[in-house]
Formats: C-alpha cells, sequence, structure tokens
C-alpha cells in the first residue's frame, strides 16, 4: 500500500561511499567521505522499507540487481515491513544497536528518533549540489534544528476523490473546495440521500489530517519556542468546526475510533460521497470496487481560508549506528535519484521529490480519455508548486497531536466546552516542553 497521509503512509531506502570523494551512479553528482571505512568492498546492508511486497518485487530487485552491478562488492538485503509494525519493530532495533542500514520512515515519526540522536546526520556528508536537486521545501521536512537527518523519496498530496452519482442525487453541482462550503454540502448530500459527505478520522496515531485543517484555516499551532499558540480566535472556530459537524450528525461516529482505512472502506461501499485521499488509491477503488470507481471524478485538494495545501513525504534515513554507514550512504542517494524516484513514481502513482524528476512531461501531459488515476497525477503535481508540510517538525509531534486530538474527542462528546477542550490541550503540551 502507498501512503498518504500520516501521509500519511509508505515507504523505501538508501546506501554507500568511499574514500574522501567519490561519485554517486545515476545523477546524484559527488559525495564526501564519511567516517570510519576506507572500503566498500564486501559491505553487506539490509533496506527496510513498509507494506511494499509484493506489489513492487520487481522494481526493486532490478534496482538493487543494479546497484550491485555499479558498485561490486557491496550486497543489498531488502526487507519489506508491515506498515503497522514498522514502528515498533525500528524502535527495538534502534534500542538493541541492531538497526537496519536504510530504512524507509515518514518525518513526523523520523523526527521522533532524530530527537534522541538514532540517525546519521547528512549536512556534512551530502554536498550541497546533490541536496539542491530535491525539492527545497521537501528536504526540510526532514530536518531538525537546523540539522537534516533524511533524505527526501516519494510523495503525495490529497486530492478530493468523489462519487458523480451521489452529488447528482443531492443535487450538489459543484464540489466542495473550501472547509466551509464542505459543511454546506455534507448537510444537503445527509438530507438528500442519508449517506455522509465524507470521513476523517480523529485518532491521534492514525492521521495528521485534521490537525493540517487547522493551518488551511489559518491557526498557527505553535511559537517561536514551541509553545501552544492555538488557543486563539482561529483555533477556537476550528476546533468548533469540527465539534458542530459531529453534533449535526454529519460525521460517521467511527471517526472517533477508526482511521483512514475505514474512510476508503465507506467510500468503496457507497456509504460517503467523498474521499480525501492520495491518487494512489483510486486503483485500489477500481480494482475493489468497479461500479464506485466509475462514477469517481477527482477535484483540488479541500483547504481553508489560506489556500494551503499539504504534501505527504515519504523519506530515507541512515540509522547512526549502522556499520556501514559509505554504503548506506550511496544506496539511499542511488534510491532517490531523479532517475530512479521517476520510475517508481510511475510504478506506484506517486510524486518524486527531486526537482528534474517532477519536471518530466509524465506529470504535465495525459491524454483526453486517460483513466481518473492517470489524470490525479498531474493535478497531484500541479498542486505540488504550492504544497508544503503544515505540520511543524518538531520532537514529540505525536503529544501535541494527541493532546489536541483528545481534547477535541472530548467537545464534540459533550464532555467538555469548546473553549475548555482548548484550553485543556494548550495546558498539556505546554506542561511537556516546561
Amino acid at each position: 500500500m502507498i501512503p498518504v497521509q500520516k501521509f500519511r503512509k509508505l515507504t523505501i531506502c538508501a546506501l554507500l561511499g568511499l574514500l574522501t570523494t567519490w561519485i554517486v551512479s545515476c545523477s546524484t553528482g559527488n559525495v564526501s567521505n564519511s567516517s570510519n571505512q576506507t572500503s566498500g568492498g564486501g559491505a553487506k546492508i539490509e533496506f527496510w522499507t513498509m507494506s511494499l511486497k509484493p506489489k513492487f518485487d520487481d522494481y526493486f530487485q532490478n534496482l538493487i540487481a543494479s546497484f550491485e552491478s555499479q558498485n561490486q562488492g557491496i550486497k543489498v538485503n531488502w526487507v519489506d515491513i508491515p506498515w503497522d509494525g514498522m514502528e515498533n519493530k525500528i524502535l527495538t532495533s534502534v534500542s538493541a544497536k541492531t538497526p537496519p542500514d536504510v530504512v524507509n520512515l515518514n518525518p513526523g515519526f523520523a523526527s521522533q528518533l532524530a530527537g534522541r540522536n538514532a540517525w546519521l546526520e547528512l549536512d556534512t556528508r551530502i554536498p550541497s549540489e546533490v541536496r539542491s536537486s530535491y525539492l527545497p521545501n521537501i528536504w526540510k521536512a526532514s530536518t531538525l534544528d537546523g540539522k537534516s537527518f533524511g533524505i527526501p523519496w516519494y510523495l503525495t498530496t490529497r486530492l478530493t476523490i468523489y462519487n458523480t452519482d451521489l452529488l447528482k442525487q443531492a443535487g450538489i453541482a459543484k464540489v466542495p473546495s473550501t472547509y466551509t462550503e464542505l459543511a454546506q454540502v455534507a448537510q444537503q448530500i445527509r438530507d438528500k440521500t442519508g449517506k455522509y459527505a465524507f470521513f476523517v478520522t480523529f485518532v491521534p496515531q492514525d492521521s495528521g489530517e485534521v490537525l493540517e485543517s487547522f493551518v488551511q484555516m489559518g491557526v498557527t499551532l505553535l511559537d517561536a519556542s514551541n509553545k501552544a499558540a492555538f488557543n486563539t480566535p482561529q483555533g477556537k472556530a476550528a476546533f468548533q468546526y469540527w465539534v458542530d459537524l459531529y453534533k449535526k450528525g454529519l460525521l460517521p461516529k467511527e471517526a472517533l475510533t477508526k482511521g483512514h482505512r475505514h474512510g476508503i472502506n465507506l467510500y468503496q461501499s457507497g456509504a460517503t460521497a467523498m474521499l480525501t485521499s492520495g491518487p494512489e488509491f483510486l486503483r485500489t477503488i477500481a480494482q475493489n470496487a468497479p461500479k464506485i470507481a466509475a462514477a469517481s471524478s477527482i477535484a483540488p485538494q479541500l483547504t481553508g481560508e489560506t489556500g494551503k495545501k499539504n504534501v505527504a513525504v515519504m523519506n530515507i534515513v541512515i540509522p547512526r549506528d549502522t556499520k556501514q554507514p559509505d554504503a548506506a550512504l550511496k544506496f539511499a542517494l542511488y534510491l532517490t535519484n531523479d532517475q530512479n524516484q521517476l520510475a517508481f513514481a510511475k510504478a506506484a502513482n506517486v510524486l518524486p521529490s527531486t526537482i528534474k524528476a517532477l519536471g518530466d512531461s509524465y506529470f504535465k501531459e495525459v491524454p483526453a480519455d486517460a483513466p481518473t488515476y492517470d489524470k490525479a497525477r498531474t493535478v497531484s503535481a500541479t498542486q505540488l508548486q504550492q504544497a508544503s508540510v503544515l505540520t511543524p517538525t518538531i520532537r514529540n509531534f505525536n503529544l501535541l497531536q494527541k493532546a489536541i486530538y483528545d481534547n477535541l474527542q472530548a467537545a464534540m462528546l459533550g464532555e467538555k466546552t469548546v473553549d475548555q477542550a482548548i484550553a485543556d490541550a494548550e495546558k498539556e503540551w505546554n506542561s511537556q516542553q516546561s
């Protein structure tokens, strides 16, 4: 499966270099020598991805074979980990100082371990000309306190996938483009069809979409010292928005307990009119629900008054305790170079994070009669020009999201007022920072 949100989700990896300088093949440029290795001969590296087998077996087997043929003596062992098992597995291996050499994660989770000095720092190991081949805003997503801990890999931007039949039944001619419009059509869809307009999850560990909506609505989450900055009129309005939708019965009750995958299932079953997700899920819908897929079309990502749009990033990190830092870095740069990113983007219906690969005509031109999932990539690529990672890369970001989501849920259930919920979320976060 390929992420969206949590980036939602998804993955792939990295490896080696030699002596004082060396050339990374396939246009990655010169890379300076990392620490203790004198030779890459005989190096064996382990590369972890998330939930990419068996769908992408051919891609990775060919990529690894090509890398090994160009780097004699280096062997790559590819290990695929189920998405829901990756966090525990990497935490355990890092704690035991027996980590893999290259790991595919997302910046949100990787930053938690970056704060514990778990990853190899990359700024002195990757020359500026190599770093500048990646989209600048995307590179920033894998930095903490001004230091780079990861290399961008593939990207997704959310789209609005919608059921044209259900919108027609509800008498809706225009797909909502803002959260304000969404609230309006949600009531109309519920009244006219008995269905829900959409599903979004308030499960903290599953998705950051609701928190991103705050930023899109004009909320500043944290100040310069990482103290809570969301207890403002804009923050209260964002809290009230989601509370009102839930109390009016315009969100499925499972929004408090089920994750994004449940939202996909609801859309595929015809229970919701819209799905906010990445274009990679269009193929899943086509396979699982052909009739729904036939009625589906796409629109740009929902946003707020700011017009901001999100991008979800999958990155590659190298554990500090790797025994093969040079080989790991060389592989990581090979995996994420222009040529290989473009090939993976085509195979997985995602976006590349290098400037040259994104500039390929593949992301700009599609025939008029192309399938919806092909048209989606041009919409996604266009959005990427204005998209950014909306939430801050900080230590313990998961605790910020939990504080807000838990208190927001309490307000949705009527256990707290909006004022009390947002004040409690502020207090909870700030107490963890002192």
